[in-house]
């Protein structure tokens, strides 16, 4: 008769695969980066003059995966001043384009890192709660399974007034940030974070999913952001927020990329020169969100998102 011990013994080889599994998924996606330099075309006066981005694609990468949100905000300035200076200008949907094509690398790579941390989890400190697998795969699995179809036929069936939307969307990220920074400080504070997915949040989010995905479309950001908001908002662990965001967020740029590579709109010498430093800094993004712990990490979130929510509002207001 087997003992618990050696019950214990034989399910933990089981869970060694993550870390194959993201290492695969890693050299995939390495290989991919390098075919990109053979298949698509560049220009190498313009590839020397944005020389900087790789260390861009790292700040915005750890901003991105640390917390599940959007770190594209990190370009903006960027492109304003590549613009400015007469270097490149790219139209509003040129930026999504290269947006889609760098996160396509960064959050897949932070997706890797935290679907492995999923099967290696340490034992939760106090007032912290492992996440359940079942509880991440269903989250991954019901919000892509809405939200892309919307982003894609967004994408190609419906047209959108961009500035209205941006504007209408990125003040609805204040209301989300500043009421995630008040319960996190206030009624969640001494609170045990939740341990089980509940009926209320599945529907909750199956109902932002198809909004966020038509948002997605237009910024190729929306959708991560919404997840790992709302359940940063009703106390779930880090793991399930920022991890379900990061893979919902992988997969929607990547289903979103196809249809900017069709349409020749993707600026490539930005994504190859922005992109390893987005894989770095999606390497990197983990262990970090992880040493803040979850009020800081949920503090500095919700920060962000107003901070560079009222940033973009200040440069497209008029």
């Amino acid at each position: 008769m087997a003992t618990p011990e050696s019950r214990l013994n034989t399910v933990q080889p089981t869970l060694a695969h993550t870390s194959r599994f993201a290492l695969v998924g890693g050299a995939l996606l390495a290989v991919a980066y390098t075919l990109c330099w053979f298949i698509v075309s560049t220009e190498a006066d313009l590839l020397r003059q944005l020389w900087f981005l790789p260390g861009v694609g790292v700040i915005g990468a750890i901003i991105a995966n640390a917390s599940g949100t959007g770190g594209g905000v990190v370009f903006v300035p960027i492109f304003n001043a590549l613009r400015d200076h007469g270097v490149m200008e790219l139209d509003p949907i040129r930026v999504t384009a290269v947006s889609m094509g760098i996160q396509a690398f960064g959050m897949s790579v932070g997706a890797l890192r935290w679907t492995d941390r999923l099967y290696h989890q340490k034992p939760p400190a106090l007032l912290e709660a492992q996440t359940n697998a079942r509880d991440y795969w269903l989250v991954c699995a019901l919000v892509i399974a809405l939200s892309v179809p919307a982003l894609l036929a967004t994408q190609r069936l419906f047209a959108f007034d961009g500035h209205a939307v941006l504007m209408g969307y990125k003040g609805f990220s204040i209301v989300l940030g500043l009421a995630l920074l008040v319960a996190t400080w206030t009624f969640n504070r001494n609170l045990p974070e939740r341990t089980k997915l509940e009926p209320v949040d599945i529907a909750i989010l199956a109902l932002i999913s198809i909004p966020g995905g038509a948002i997605t479309a237009l910024f190729s950001v929306g959708i991560g952001e919404l997840v790992a908001f709302y359940l940063f908002l009703r106390h779930y662990p880090i793991l399930l927020s920022v991890g379900t965001a990061c893979v919902i967020s992988a997969v929607s740029v990547a289903a979103g990329l196809v249809w900017h590579v069709e349409a020749g709109t993707v600026q490539w010498e930005v994504v190859l020169l922005a992109a390893p430093g987005a894989m770095l800094g999606a390497f990197l993004a983990r262990p970090i969100a992880l040493w803040l712990g979850p009020r800081k990490l949920k503090t500095y979130g919700a920060i962000w998102i107003v901070g560079s929510a009222l940033y973009l509002l200040w440069l497209n207001w008029g």
